[in-house]
């Protein structure tokens, strides 16, 4: 088989307009599976959260789990989709070990939520991602590939499954063709699954965890030239697993399929791998059509027939969605479009509102998650939310710097010792003697020590020159570590070299 070179792309943009569609998989966060009692929790020993259900053994029958069905009408409705009145499950037939029934219980030509749409917005410009269909379906076991250096089955030395995955609630969301979206493909892409990956957050249906797999996405791509009416044929890259990869696959396959175009060669349907060291795909095996997987109604569960009282009792329990929850957290705390992003970028804005309602203002709390502990979550290599500190611990550090108690270097100090274990704020400032020297009568032998040694500034202050006591306010602060009022311990500054 000949290499080719994938094309620049730009270049690639200038001659071929791409088509995006992305399929989702969320597992819901329901204590147990969708057809039987097994427990769901993420990082069991293999094997161990099985039943005959889900293991597919003869004679064992499936029951559909309520609690997932309402997650699935929950996220339905977050995506202005419309809840069908009559549904039914199907069996998908397919042979993967990781399949211990060799079919899967999914939903075929009729899903329980139709016909919605997400909006995204990618540098100022909003773009409305069509949805097709969300359906519920089985998640299957997962395979070990034990050996070689990918972690695929290529090399492999042995394979083992484990099924403890088997049978946890499935939402399938599957996106209609995204089109016009250009040179912007890839990041209307990323936008996308973030958006869609905070709106199932909120509804609290799903941890939607990609490093655990409790989202995953496929990312189908084709290319048609510029000027055509008919879409090129499409590649499906499976199981993306970070908003950066899907970002990086879309731009890949765009590359890949443009070279391959030009080159005068044909686009295979197939399914796709995506390898996060070298940011490219690699054919995986040849993409089935819905004949190839024997749909048939599954003969042991009854339809789903939603009544419009279920299906409006929770439309009545959505809590304020991102979107809207975004608009109104600008307007209250008075941010541009910029400050925002930046916000939403860090994960910050739960962090930021939680300690907002512990009694700081919007202001302080946005620095310190901002910077801070923004930047000490990143050297820790974990989620901002994730540190040990709480949104009442920062709004306690910002009281105690609005008392005049700390100032930001000692606070700075306070959050290390939280993070570090050492107690609450007022725990750390206690043990560790942080709080700020004030009283006049301690700072005033200080001040007079610091005269003293620095005489040839004391005279240009006492010449007139007071913005020279700045430097005399440095060598005070650094006298006390940093503890000392700075203003206070200006103002005396200049009451002891200006007083006649």
């Amino acid at each position: 088989m000949s290499v080719v070179t994938p094309m620049k792309y730009d270049e690639a943009l200038a001659k071929y307009e791409p088509v995006l569609g992305i399929e989702t998989h969320i597992e819901l966060g329901t204590a147990s599976k969708m057809f039987c009692g097994c427990a769901t929790g993420f990082g069991a020993e293999p094997n161990t959260q099985v039943c005959p259900v889900c293991l597919g053994l003869p004679g064992a029958l499936p029951v559909t789990n309520h609690a997932a069905i309402d997650g699935i009408i929950k996220i339905g409705l977050a995506l202005n989709c419309r809840i069908v009145e009559w549904c039914r499950f199907a069996r998908k037939n397919y042979f993967y070990p990781d399949m211990p029934k060799n079919f899967q219980i999914s939903q075929y030509d009729e899903p329980l939520c139709v016909d919605g749409f997400l909006e995204v917005e990618v540098d100022g410009e909003t773009y409305r991602v069509e949805i097709e269909r969300v359906h519920m379906e089985e998640d299957t076991g997962k395979s070990l590939h034990v050996g070689g250096a990918t972690g695929r089955i290529h090399g492999a030395v042995h394979s083992l499954v484990d099924y403890n995955r088997a049978g946890i609630p499935l939402v399938e969301i599957v996106t209609k063709p995204i089109t016009a979206t250009g040179e912007k493909a890839p990041l209307v892409a990323r936008a996308y699954a973030t958006e869609l990956r905070e709106l199932v957050r909120s509804l609290g249906v799903s941890d939607v965890r990609m490093e655990q797999g409790s989202m995953r996405c496929d990312v189908n791509v084709s290319l048609m030239p510029r000027g055509a009416a008919a879409w090129g044929t499409r590649t499906e890259t499976k199981n993306v697993n970070s908003l950066r990869s899907v970002e990086r696959s879309v731009r890949s396959e765009i590359e890949r399929q443009a070279g391959v175009l030009s080159a005068g060669g044909t686009i295979t349907q197939e399914t796709r791998h995506f390898h996060e060291d070298t940011g490219t795909t690699t054919s995986g095996r040849s993409k089935e059509e819905a004949q190839d997987y024997r749909y048939f109604p599954e003969p042991d569960l009854v339809p789903m027939a939603p009544s419009r009282e279920w299906v409006e009792e929770l439309r009545a329990t959505l809590p304020e969605l991102p979107a809207a929850r975004r608009r109104r957290v600008q307007a209250e705390w008075d941010l541009t479009d910029a400050e925002l992003r930046d916000v939403v970028n860090a994960g910050a804005l739960d962090c930021i509102e939680a300690t907002i309602a512990a009694g700081a203002d919007a202001g302080s709390a946005r620095k310190w998650w901002l910077n801070e502990l923004s930047r000490r979550a990143t050297e820790q290599g974990v989620e901002l939310a994730d540190l040990p500190i709480t949104p009442e611990q920062v709004a306690r550090v910002q009281a105690m710097v609005v008392a005049g108690e700390l100032n930001d270097k000692l606070a700075r100090q306070v959050f290390e010792g939280v993070l570090a274990g050492e107690g609450g704020p007022d725990d750390v400032v206690a043990a560790r003697g942080l709080k700020v020297v004030s009283d006049d009568g301690a700072l005033a032998a200080i001040i007079d020590q610091v005269i003293a040694d620095n005489a040839p500034v004391a005279d240009k202050v006492r010449a007139g020159k007071t913005a020279a006591a700045g430097a005399l306010v440095g060598a005070v602060m650094k006298a006390t570590r940093g503890q000392a009022d700075a203003g206070r311990a200006r103002d005396l500054i200049l009451q002891k070299l200006t007083t006649p």
